[in-house]
């Protein structure tokens, strides 16, 4: 993978004259995308790619620390408040080359004394031995991807595992030292009964998870089951099932505090919340996107190479793209974010991170606020309870 300065990004967009100088840089996270799976699942639309035998570990982590060093400049002077490796299946990595790519971070950017560092697995990938090995390399959080405990369901979701192995696997997370782990669940599944989706969900909750991301099937574009739709439960169902789950969610302690997410008393996943409340991230790994902000206001997305043979070949560049944020965007590009969460952010966060006075929001606001989709709270940007179920009418009262 070339990594020569002089390549020239494309760039779209982007506002003519720089905003206001942020009076303080966000929070900095680093994602580290890894592609491959074991085999693609039908409902899925992220970038993964079903493993061969042989996984390329030592190329992938060289160009990993490279695609890296190319991001540096920007983020110069920053520590790391959180690290996430997400996928595919990134639990299919030997500890050594994690061990090896961890240690070639740190070489380049300083890591905050607490932080978050988070590995995306999958009840078919754990072996005892190997997440113990993680442990000690200081990945300190993990997410497991369970999704269901049932066997047509797992089978109709295409899983690799059953139910049995995602009951070890969080067995396995607690031996090896994690006391930190989310479970990934999934409802309004192919046939899913109000039944089978809280047997799901009191599964999870007697496995004392510290969080759970708890989210609804979709059909996705350029998935097998947006081709190949399953009959999925209907809407009364799916309704009955949401209120029946949040309220057995919050009778066990564990708080809602994002659309998804669910955790117990300061167990929020801090990686994410730093998404959500417009913070920077480092993107880097076949088809990873970032964030950085500029002390002089620039606001600037990036995304990687997507298939991983071309973010492998030497005679390739690692940035597919970049986009400078105009003072248009950032509007719905702040709160398409903030809004998720349950509690919303402080309006303050919004001049502090966008570089934009709050005014700038004063009529989207005004018209969400009579639709009863935001809170009339002048210190605050939430949405209402009604303003959550229908997200996206009031993310387009903020659409220029």
């Amino acid at each position: 993978m070339t990594i020569d300065s002089s390549a020239s990004p494309l760039i779209f967009g982007g506002a003519p004259t720089p905003r206001a100088a942020l009076p303080h840089l966000p929070p900095l996270a680093l994602y580290i995308h890894i592609p491959w799976c074991v085999r693609k699942c039908p409902y899925c639309d992220f970038n993964s790619h079903a493993a061969s035998p042989v996984l390329p570990e030592e190329e992938y982590v060289d160009a990993l620390l490279a695609d890296l060093e190319q991001d540096l400049p920007a983020a110069y002077g920053r520590e790391l408040s959180s690290i996430f490796f997400g996928g595919g299946t990134p639990s299919l990595f030997s500890a050594q080359a994690l061990g090896r790519l961890l240690e070639g971070v740190k070489q380049r950017i300083a890591f905050a004394a607490d932080i978050e560092i988070t590995l995306e697995a999958n009840p078919g990938t754990f072996e005892q031995e190997k997440f113990t090995a993680y442990r000690a390399l200081g990945i300190n959080r993990l997410s497991i991807g369970i999704q269901s405990f049932q066997e047509d369901k797992l089978k109709a979701l295409g899983r690799i595992h059953n139910g049995d192995e995602a009951v070890r696997a969080a067995d396995m997370a607690r031996r090896a030292g994690f006391d930190n782990f989310n479970l990934d669940l999934m409802h309004g599944l192919p046939d899913q009964s109000l039944d089978d989706a809280l047997g799901d969900l009191r599964q999870a909750i007697a496995m004392q998870p510290t969080h759970l991301s708890w989210y609804q099937l979709t059909l996705e574009p350029n998935t097998v089951f947006w081709n190949q739709p399953p009959t999925l439960p209907e809407d009364d169902t799916l309704w009955d099932i949401q209120e029946a789950g949040q309220a057995l969610l919050a009778e066990h302690g564990y708080a809602q505090y994002e659309v998804s997410a669910y955790a117990q008393p300061g167990r929020a996943a801090r990686h994410n919340l730093n998404y959500w409340s417009f913070g920077d991230f480092i993107g880097i790994g076949a088809g990873a996107h970032g964030k950085l902000s500029h002390p002089d206001g620039r606001i600037v997305r990036t995304w990687k190479t997507r298939l991983p043979k071309d973010y492998l070949n030497p005679a390739k560049s690692f940035k597919a793209g970049e986009k400078a944020l105009a003072d248009d965007e950032l509007p719905f590009e702040f709160l398409m974010n903030a809004l998720r969460l349950t509690e919303g952010v402080e309006a303050q966060l919004y001049p502090e991170r966008t570089g934009l006075p709050l005014e700038s929001l004063a009529e989207g606001r005004r018209e969400a606020e009579q639709s009863g989709l935001l809170q009339v709270e002048p210190s605050r940007l939430a949405a209402t309870p009604r303003g959550q179920l229908f997200l996206n009418d009031l993310l387009q009262k903020f659409l220029s």
